[in-house]
């Protein structure tokens, strides 16, 4: 099930809150529950077991860190993280490895006798990155002590952002499972905020899209077509991932919950440091307190930083994704990362870095975006002008104009982001004073119905477009 399906928006969502608000408050989280196991079964149900069972592993070893000192604290929060990673490592890498494994040898799987052909769990690598902060943090001791199984439970599977985030922490949301207020103005901002996340998804990314699927299915694309394609992948990225994350929120805003925010103006930061930002912060704020840190941060040596800031983004490269462009990608990232920092260019100011910034991250997309090294080698050659620099007849024939289009109006959008938050502010919040003025309080209704209206029209007449994260 996902959000822009008709089956979440006009079945499950309403009858999940419906049910919701029914609910006394001590029995919320036993329904939170059971909406997001009805919500992730409906995927494919014996995967659920593996989410109960991380689930149950995560909470089972946190209480053994939480009632043991010193080395059988640490042992159990090694076995704990050890486990949780096993069971991602398993799951998502083991083909991975094994073919390349088979690649050193010339071979592949098969001749080696591995006819296996493992599915990836959805969503596995976010609740197992959430399971591995709290079974940290309770080692640190930043957990809280008086933790339910039924709220563990409920955080873990908790479906607004089950699927692809934002990465959230216990200690983080502990506070709201004990407590957490629900008002209409929750319920109404929420929706606004689901509905704008909804349009990004609908009318930008995924009209956006066919231009993007059409340079990377391309033998040895033109240069029109490589840039016209990696910037189309570029736009749709963000607006699916952010659009998704602004959907997370905005349910969780519905509920009562605060989740953190997980975008910041991304394609307007000046250096590539910036950028990891403002891009996917929850992943960026995991990475930095459970992976840099831990190898030593900058506290061992101007080379151990620029050695730790590389290993960290590479590994998050692997995260996304079970291949070498992935790695690579991680790779790219990180080494801007230590040459910003090297020469005091990870906080520049002016135009030039941002076009600087914004080359980077292009080119790192195309890595990202490709099936394979030899079709990213295919778009980035096709970008230096290596086949051709026109569209062929056939490209142009299979470019639509309204691909076109929205890609124009996806860039312009990200042009004017600064603008229209500032705009959105100042005419259309509440005064300081907390009274509404006139626009405050009629405007964003009228808007967000427009634009439900419009993405509803929208959904009815495409095809089914699945979320790019959920493949993470």
């Amino acid at each position: 099930m996902v959000f822009s399906s008709e089956t979440f928006l006009f079945l499950f969502l309403p009858g999940f809150l419906a049910l919701y608000f029914l609910t006394p408050w001590r029995w919320k989280s036993a329904t939170l529950l059971a909406g997001s196991y009805v919500f992730y079964a409906w995927w494919r149900l014996d995967f659920l077991a593996l989410l109960v069972g991380t689930t149950l592993w995560a909470f089972g070893i946190g209480r053994m860190i939480r009632h043991t000192e010193g080395r059988a604290r640490k042992f159990w929060c090694a076995l704990g993280v050890t486990g949780c990673l096993g069971v991602l490592g398993l799951f998502k890498y083991l083909d991975f490895f094994v073919a390349s494994l088979a690649g050193l040898f010339g071979t592949t799987p098969e001749a080696l006798g591995m006819h296996w052909q493992i599915l990836l769990p959805i969503g596995i690598s976010f609740y197992v990155f959430q399971s591995v902060s709290y079974l940290v943090d309770t080692y640190r001791g930043d957990a809280p002590e008086d933790v339910r199984l039924l709220d563990f439970a409920a955080f873990i599977a908790l479906f607004p952002q089950l699927i692809a985030g934002p990465i959230l922490r216990y200690k983080d949301l502990a506070d709201q499972f004990r407590e957490r207020h629900h008002s209409m103005e929750n319920v109404t901002s929420g929706m606004i905020r689901f509905f704008i996340g909804l349009s990004k998804k609908v009318l930008l990314a995924d009209a956006v899209a066919p231009l993007a699927d059409l340079a990377f299915a391309t033998q040895n694309p033109s240069m029109a077509l490589a840039w016209a394609g990696a910037v189309a992948y570029m736009l749709q990225l963000y607006f699916d991932f952010s659009g998704y994350s602004d959907m997370a929120i905005g349910l969780g805003r519905m509920m009562g919950f605060r989740f953190i925010e997980n975008f910041d103006l991304p394609y307007h930061a000046r250096s590539i440091t910036e950028f990891w930002r403002r891009w996917h912060i929850s992943l960026s704020v995991w990475l930095r307190d459970y992976l840099y840190i831990p190898l030593g941060g900058n506290r061992r040596g101007r080379l151990r930083t620029y050695v730790n800031v590389v290993a960290v983004m590479v590994l998050g490269g692997l995260w996304h994704g079970a291949a070498w462009t992935f790695v690579l990608w991680g790779a790219w990232h990180g080494l801007w990362m230590a040459g910003e920092r090297a020469t005091g260019r990870d906080r520049a100011a002016g135009l030039a870095p941002l076009v600087r910034t914004l080359l980077v991250v292009l080119f790192g997309w195309v890595l990202f975006r490709a099936p394979d090294l030899g079709t990213a080698g295919q778009v980035l050659a096709g970008m230096a002008g290596a086949h051709g620099l026109a569209l062929s007849p056939v490209a142009a024939f299979e470019i639509s104009g309204e691909s076109l289009l929205f890609t124009a109006l996806a860039a312009g959008v990200v042009l004017i982001e600064p603008a229209l938050r500032g705009l959105v502010h100042r005419r259309l919040m509440p005064r300081a004073d907390g009274t509404l003025t006139l626009a405050s309080a009629l405007a964003p209704s009228v808007l967000v119905s427009g634009l439900a209206a419009l993405t509803l029209m929208k959904l009815a007449e495409q095809s089914f477009s699945p979320f790019l994260y959920f493949q993470f």
